[in-house]
This record gives structure tokens, sequence and C-alpha cells, in this order.
């Protein structure tokens, strides 16, 4: 979303349009009903936009009775041109709703366009005052110094991925087969290339093994940035064992009433700011986070490799020698970090 809300204040620049205050899509797998203003600083984002676009609470009454025309560019790729596709729907509608583009190659943005984007990003999205001060206690109850462990494994996810994993509990396989719907998992050559392709999350058990692999002390403090519903979290905790989560910091009450966007920003807000950041998935949150953390000058990140994972482990690698082809693997992001979100937000220069 918070991606999203970026690409969204970058297009209106681009097409000279008004903003009305983003609103987030409801989740029925979520229990999700929260709205913009439930997270972020509604009145700091107006001001921190003013002069790169025009942004407003509420539609006129003239508009407010009317649905707006949703223009769906999700499937765009390649050489897709807003100004060509979408503002002519604009000037005809007067009012539309956009799904940007996830492909879009925001380096053919104008400059104009590139700041309006970028300012958004990096400066007009700021949590609510009571939801940072929530996410400051969040962080201030962390022993430090600590590293924050993006772990992606739950049924939705493994199920979405459409891999095999043999060997699950029976509760994970149950969990997984209710999530599948009609994505049934990839079977015999094709899910092989499937894997290799680097398509697969890891499990906590090869999260460890990996972590075990660069030297990552089992005594090290590790904040689980991770959804509701993690499966076989016993492969990690099993061998990493001073692991805190939201569950175990916020009492039982403040947790519960919480929203799936409010208990995601407090990991976002903990990600940028722990001494180390570790991601399972290469994804939405995790490029938001190794962006910000660029930002911040904070360039202890590090991606897991699921693809090299793969390749290592079809060759029959196992036991140190898997562990030290994994160093190898790992070693030179290990060791500098990296940040690689809106790269065009950042001055290159040569010293």
């Amino acid at each position: 979303m918070r991606r999203d809300f970026c690409d969204g204040v970058g297009i209106a620049r681009l097409l000279n349009a008004t903003l009305v205050l983003p609103k987030f899509e409801v989740a029925s797998y979520w229990n999700e009903s929260s709205g913009f203003a439930d997270v972020y600083d509604v009145d700091y984002f107006i001001e921190q936009t003013s002069g790169f676009v025009k942004v407003v609470k509420q539609l006129p009454p003239e508009i407010a009775s009317k649905e707006p025309v949703h223009v769906d560019c999700s499937k765009r790729k390649g050489q897709f041109d807003y100004i060509e596709s979408v503002l002519p729907s604009l000037l005809e509608h007067k009012y539309i709703s956009i799904t940007p583009a996830a492909s879009q190659r925001r380096d053919r943005y104008p400059l104009y366009a590139k700041a309006a984007l970028c300012q958004a990003c990096y400066k007009a999205l700021r949590l609510t005052r009571s939801l940072e001060t929530k996410a400051s206690q969040l962080l201030d109850a962390i022993p430090k110094p600590f590293m924050s462990l993006h772990l992606r494994f739950e049924p939705d996810m493994v199920a979405y991925s459409q891999c095999q994993y043999p060997g699950l509990s029976p509760t994970s396989m149950k969990a997984i087969e209710a999530a599948q719907i009609d994505r049934k998992p990839w079977t015999g050559e094709l899910a092989r290339i499937w894997r290799l392709r680097g398509k697969c999350p890891l499990t906590p058990n090869e999260t460890a093994l990996i972590l075990k692999s660069l030297s990552i002390s089992p005594t090290t403090n590790i904040y689980l940035a991770a959804g509701d519903g993690l499966m076989e979290i016993e492969g990690l905790t099993d061998v990493y064992t001073n692991i805190f989560t939201k569950a175990s910091l916020l009492s039982g009450e403040d947790f519960m009433n919480m929203h799936g966007n409010t208990k995601a920003a407090l990991d976002y807000y903990v990600s940028i700011n722990s001494d180390s950041y570790v991601a399972t998935y290469f994804g939405n949150m995790d490029k938001m986070v190794s962006a910000m953390r660029a930002f911040k000058g904070l360039y202890k990140t590090l991606f897991l490799s699921r693809k090299g994972f793969a390749e290592l482990t079809s060759k029959g690698l196992e036991g140190k020698e898997l562990m030290q082809e994994l160093w190898k693997l790992h070693r030179d992001d290990f060791v500098n970090g990296r940040g690689s979100a809106l790269p065009e937000c950042f001055c290159e220069f040569k010293l």
C-alpha cells in the first residue's frame, strides 16, 4: 500500500490531477477495515505533498455521489505510458481510480513527477502520532542490538507460491490446503523448475540454516517481523532462542485490537530502525524497508537468496559443505549490505 501511495502521488503529478486521500482496499482474509487516517498522519501528508500535488480529504459534493471509473493498470507491461493510456479517461470522466502498474518504469517519469513520487515515499508518509508512539515503545522494548527478520511462511503465502514442501506437519498442510482454493501446487519436473527459479518461500528451518552459515550467533536478538499464522516456526526458534514478536511485547488487549495494516506499520517502523534487517522474500515490504534504510544510511540489509538455496540443495549439498557454499553465496551482500528500492530518488555522483 505504501508503494502504491508513492506511485499515486507521482501519477497525480504526471497527469496534473488532484489526488483524493487514498483508500485502503478491504481484504476479507485480513479481517481489515482500517483507513488511511488510522495509519498515516493525514495533515502531514497533505502538507508535505503541497507544491507537488493537490490532495483533498473529500470529493466536492457534485462528484461525491458518483462512483469513480476504475482504470486497472496492474497488468500493463513494457512501454506503458500513463499519459497516453490513462489521461484520456481522466479528461472524459473527471473522476477515476487507478490500480498502478507494478512494472511501470519510473525512470521514464519526467523530473517533476519523479520529485513528487520521491517526496511522497521518503518524506510525506508519517505514522499517526498514536501509532508512532506505540511503535517507538515497541522498539524500546526490544533488547539491543537486534536484527529484524522478515519471515514469510504463512499459509496464504505458501499456497500462492504453488510450491511443494514435503515433511511439513499435518497442521501446516491442512492450513495450506485451506488457503489454496484453485492454486494447486506444481508437481514433477515443473515443481523442480519452479523451485530452481527461486519462487518458493524459505521455511523457518531453511532460514535458520542460512543464518547459521553466515555465523550469526544463536544468541542474537531477533525481532520477527511477520504476519499472523507463521507455520513451522520451531525450525527457527529451536536454533535462535532470543526471538521477540509484537504479540510477546505488546499487551494482549493492544495486540488483539489492532488491524492488519497497523500491525504491518509497526513491523515497518521497527525494521527501518533495526541494527540490521534480513528478509527471506524480496516483496514490497522488503523493497520499501531497504529503500528507507538506505535513505537513513543504514546499509546492514540482506535478502536471503531463495534461488541460490534451491540450486545448492538440488545438487545434493548438505551439512558443512552446504553451509560453506551458502556463506559464499551471501558473502558480498552480507558484508556490504544494500538498499535497492526507488534508486531514482538517490543522486548519482563520482568522486
